[in-house]
Order: C-alpha cells, then sequence, then structure tokens
C-alpha cells in the first residue's frame, strides 16, 4: 500500500480556511455544534475542525450540507470565503 501525502497548504488556503470557519460559527449563532452537525450529516468533531480552521480544504458536499443547515447560500460563501483578485 502506498502513503499517500498531502501537499502543504498554502498561506492563502490557511487563511481561506479560518474566514470559512468564521462565516460557519457566525451563521450558527446560539445553536450547538452538535445539532448543526447532525443536521448536515457530520460528526461534530468534523465541525470543530472545519470552525476553528483546522480543517481549512473540507470536501464540497460537506460545505453543501452546512451551507444548507444554515441556511447560507454557496455563492454567499464563495463571496465572502474566495479572496477578491487581484
Amino acid at each position: 500500500m502506498g502513503v499517500m501525502v498531502r501537499t502543504p497548504l498554502t498561506p492563502e488556503e490557511h487563511e481561506r480556511g479560518e474566514r470559512l470557519g468564521r462565516l460557519l460559527r457566525d451563521a450558527r449563532g446560539g445553536r450547538s455544534m452538535a445539532e448543526v452537525a447532525a443536521a448536515a450529516g457530520i460528526s461534530a468533531e468534523t465541525l470543530r475542525k472545519i470552525e476553528t480552521g483546522r480543517a481549512p480544504t473540507p470536501a464540497f458536499f460537506t460545505v453543501a450540507a452546512l451551507v444548507q443547515v444554515l441556511g447560507l447560500s454557496m455563492d454567499e460563501l464563495a463571496g465572502r470565503c474566495v479572496p477578491a483578485a487581484v
């Protein structure tokens, strides 16, 4: 079995992950992490990692599920998480 080597993330990817985490945390408001994670079909630990920026590149379907549960739109998320082109 080969070992899968992950390419280190760029500072931009880390920054984008932190922005995504903040946005999701703000959107969650007073709801518990466990409640939102369960509604999105992911573990609370996965949500915690995304919100804290420790999982800066979550899977698309994970993000899509969270966006739906939190009442956000993918357009809004992309607009607020992707740095503006220089």
